[in-house]
């Protein structure tokens, strides 16, 4: 586990879920909490004017002190998408941040702030779009390549000190290739983790760790194309997050883990989005 928690906000409404989350997340873990300020296009004019980052930290403040939370205060000047990644990038974080506010025309040109956020930070990020507590049930979604441990260990950890139900999916992606190992796959969709191909003992080998934690785990699999899959899953499941892992890496089956899959499942998901780079990459 990441030795601090960085949880980010500019001020916007929408990112008191993520100090509410990570404030629930370090109570849990036992986390020290960093609670980083950004003060973005700030007029000198202004400058005695008030800022509405005084009211998100007065409230976190008082949240923090209620838990009894080991906590620090830092505000830095710039574009979130800079500052938050630079500081996350400074040290051991689990970074946690929640929707930055931007205008639909910058939605439109670039995406949601997590898209930058998650291809500048090289730690864990836990993306927060709303609050879904208690934590009740947790997907995580494997690939297959190994790529999903380091995120799958962090929500592991949380999984063991809630005691959830943890589902561990598998997507076969849509393919018109007819290797012997690609129909090994699609002729064991039902019993995936009982076979000795590479999504098998990927599933099974998370399986057995969580069962070793005690919990209460099972392994699916869905056949289609990887973003609508797991969508559909975290839909039809009604989970209360997702883990996803990110290999960045060159890999032929790299569709699994671009960053653009995982961003593509954080601006669709109803629930927080918990991602990790691979240490192989």
């Amino acid at each position: 586990m990441e030795s601090e928690l960085l949880i980010a906000t500019n001020g916007f409404k929408g990112t008191w879920f993520a100090v509410e989350y990570g404030a629930w997340i370090a109570e849990i873990l036992r986390m020290k909490i960093l609670l980083l300020g950004v003060t973005e296009k700030l007029n000198p004019a202004a400058i005695d004017d008030h800022h509405p980052l005084e009211d998100v930290f007065e409230r976190a403040v008082a949240l923090f002190n209620e838990k009894g939370l080991d906590y620090s205060l830092e505000v830095r000047n710039g574009e979130a998408e800079n500052v938050i990644p630079d500081k996350a990038n400074s040290g051991s974080y689990l970074t946690v941040v929640s929707r930055l506010g931007r205008t639909q025309f910058q939605r439109f040109l670039t995406g949601r702030s997590i898209r930058p956020l998650m291809e500048r930070i090289k730690g864990p990020i836990l993306y927060v779009p709303e609050m879904r507590l208690p934590l009740k049930k947790i997907l995580i979604s494997a690939g297959g390549l190994g790529y999903e441990e380091a995120a799958e260990n962090l929500a592991l950890q949380v999984a063991t000190a809630n005691q959830v139900d943890v589902t561990i999916l598998h997507v076969v992606p849509l393919t018109d290739m007819d290797y012997p190992t690609t129909r090994g796959v699609r002729g064991h969709m039902k019993d995936l983790a009982e076979t000795n191909t590479l999504p098998g003992r990927s599933l099974r080998h998370a399986l057995e760790i969580a069962q070793k934690a005690g919990l209460n785990a099972k392994a699916i699999a869905r056949q289609g194309i990887i973003v609508e899959e797991i969508i559909g899953e975290l839909k039809d499941g009604n989970y209360d997050m997702v883990c996803m892992g990110s290999s960045y890496s060159g890999n032929t089956l790299r569709q699994y883990y671009l960053p653009q899959v995982t961003a593509e499942v954080a601006e669709a998901a109803h629930c927080p989005v918990l991602t990790a780079r691979s240490k192989r990459a």
